[in-house]
């Protein structure tokens, strides 16, 4: 038998802080990988997202896709985001997600939200706004084949001058979804302009499950304010978190601790990834040097790094630096 929206709303004040404030760091494909989410965990973050995962790519059996659904040890409460649009490989695929990782999974999500045009030219992420009955017989079929919240995330609309989300979102209620997080922004906008946050209350004006309001989150500050202007359930946080996992403690860090984090995320990475795959470390340790002084040249350096002991080399330079200007 399906969850309910109960429960999952019964999930979000489970993660509620001392402000009332329920933050959710988003699925970032290419960035919320374990490393990533780890550090954010170690930091306040109570719910997490995996990054968008193809759900055709499970399905025909890659490992290499099927890590990206594995949670880290310290992940106490995790979804998986999927995306595609068939209704038979998508719910067979979250069966299978389920079954996988048991008691470990607290929610199954399906991308409604993604602009890239590689994922919506195949009818999927965003593109599916445009579809939806498609959409609709998507969320119905993973609804019957799983016991954990089937939750979506969605767009304002598919262009600026036309939102839609309000209609679609009652239309996924109705085809059982139990929560629906809403970036403020058109897919066309891709990630350009602000994200309006009336999109997001109009969404919940017009549904009973939960909402989760996404888009321009960059401090605690703005989460607490689009909660209170939106009316929203929970925040989702995306690239606010990217090299800010203090995000979801409301604390400003010092330089020496900008680095220590990076140092960890470094550890993380290499326990959890291959060390023929760093490039990805390349942007992400670089976005813990924001504010530092010479955070350009530290990013060069990072750019011109290729092995685990480049980036250790850059990282002691850097962590050695500020601790001088702490004395």
């Amino acid at each position: 038998m399906a969850a309910s929206s109960h429960t999952f709303s019964e999930l979000l004040d489970s993660i509620r802080n001392p402000d009332g404030l329920a933050l959710v760091l988003a699925p970032m494909a290419g960035i919320t990988d374990r490393a990533f989410r780890t550090v954010c965990v170690r930091h306040g973050a109570r719910f997490t997202y995996s990054e968008m995962v193809s759900a055709k790519g499970l399905f025909y059996g890659g490992e290499k896709t099927w890590q990206l659904v594995e949670p880290a040890p310290e992940e106490e409460t995790f979804a998986v985001q999927l995306f595609g649009s068939e209704p038979d490989i998508m719910a067979g695929q979250a069966a299978a997600v389920q079954e996988r990782l048991g008691e470990r999974l607290a929610v199954i999500d399906v991308n409604m939200g993604c602009p890239v045009p590689k994922v919506t030219k195949k009818g999927e992420g965003a593109a599916l706004m445009q579809t939806p009955e498609q959409a609709c017989a998507v969320i119905e079929a993973m609804v019957r084949e799983v016991t954990v919240p089937v939750t979506a995330k969605i767009r304002s609309g598919w262009s600026a001058d036309e939102v839609t989300a309000p209609s679609f979102a009652e239309a996924l209620e109705a085809a059982g979804v139990c929560g629906i997080a809403v970036h403020g922004r058109a897919a066309t906008q891709l990630y350009t302009g602000s994200a309006d946050r009336d999109v997001i209350a109009q969404v919940k004006e017009r549904v009973d499950v939960p909402v989760l309001g996404s888009g321009d989150v960059y401090s605690y500050e703005d989460a607490r304010s689009m909660m209170q202007q939106a009316g929203c359930d929970a925040v989702m946080v995306a690239r606010g978190a990217r090299g800010n996992p203090w995000i979801f403690e409301d604390r400003t860090p010092t330089d020496a601790e900008r680095v220590e984090a990076a140092e960890e995320h470094l550890d993380l990475y290499l326990a959890f990834c291959s060390d023929e795959h760093l490039s990805p470390l390349r942007a992400q340790l670089a976005w813990y040097m924001h504010g530092m002084q010479r955070a350009s040249g530290i990013r060069r350096e990072l750019g011109d790094s290729s092995t685990a002991e480049d980036f250790r080399a850059v990282l002691q330079r850097v962590r050695e630096q500020a601790e001088a200007v702490s004395c």
